[in-house]
C-alpha cells in the first residue's frame, strides 16, 4: 500500500493502537486544512448526546445531530456541508465538501426546511495540529491517511461503522482489528 501524505480533503483514520484517547480512539477525521502552519480537521464519527436545537435556541428542528469535532475549542460550533450555493462565504475543502459560511443563513434555511440532515454536519470543537505535529503523529503510527472515496456523500454517511469500514478498506493486518472490541481488555 502506498502511504498518502496528508492534505485537505483526505481522511485520517486512527490506528487501532490509539487506546485510551477519548477524542481520537477509533476516529475518522476529515482534514479541512493542512499546510506549513498546521492542520485542522473534524472527527466525523463521534456523535454527542444532544441536538443542534438544544444549543441554538433559534433552531426548532431537532433532526440535526452535533458531533465532537475534536478537543480544541469545544465551546465553538463548526460545520461542514455540501450546499455552498445556499450558504454564502463557504470554503471548499475538496470533493464538493465545504467548511463554514454565514451561520445566519443556516438558521434561516433550517427554519424554511431548505436544508436536509444529509447536507450538513455540525461539530463542537475541532481537531488541530501545530506545524509538523501531524507529521510527527504519522511517523509514530498514530494515523493512516486515507482517500475520501465517498466525496460529498461523506456528510450523510452514518457514523456508526465509519472507522470499521475505513479499517477494512486498508486490508491486510488491519482486518483483524475491524472486529476487535474498542477496549481489548474487554476481550
Amino acid at each position: 500500500m502506498v502511504a498518502l501524505k496528508p492534505e485537505k480533503g483526505l481522511l485520517l483514520v486512527a490506528e487501532p493502537s490509539i487506546i485510551g484517547d477519548v477524542s481520537f480512539n477509533r476516529s475518522v477525521v476529515l482534514l479541512a486544512e493542512h499546510g506549513t502552519l498546521g492542520s485542522v480537521g473534524f472527527i466525523l464519527n463521534k456523535p454527542l448526546d444532544f441536538k443542534l436545537s438544544e444549543i441554538i435556541p433559534e433552531i426548532e428542528d431537532d433532526r440535526f445531530k452535533v458531533y465532537n469535532g475534536g478537543p480544541v475549542e469545544q465551546e465553538n460550533l463548526y460545520f461542514i456541508h455540501r450546499i455552498p450555493q445556499l450558504i454564502p462565504n463557504s470554503i471548499e475543502i475538496a470533493s464538493g465538501i465545504y467548511w463554514g459560511g454565514d451561520f445566519e443563513s443556516i438558521i434561516d434555511l433550517i427554519a424554511k426546511g431548505a436544508v436536509q440532515i444529509s447536507d450538513i454536519k455540525f461539530f463542537l470543537g475541532y481537531s488541530g495540529w501545530a506545524a509538523n505535529q501531524l507529521n510527527d503523529e504519522l511517523s509514530a503510527s498514530s494515523w493512516v491517511v486515507s482517500k475520501n472515496n465517498l466525496h460529498s456523500s461523506l456528510i450523510k454517511k452514518s457514523s456508526k461503522n465509519l472507522w470499521k469500514e475505513k479499517i477494512e478498506e486498508l486490508g491486510g493486518d488491519y482486518l483483524l482489528w475491524s472486529n476487535a472490541p474498542e477496549d481489548p481488555t474487554f476481550n
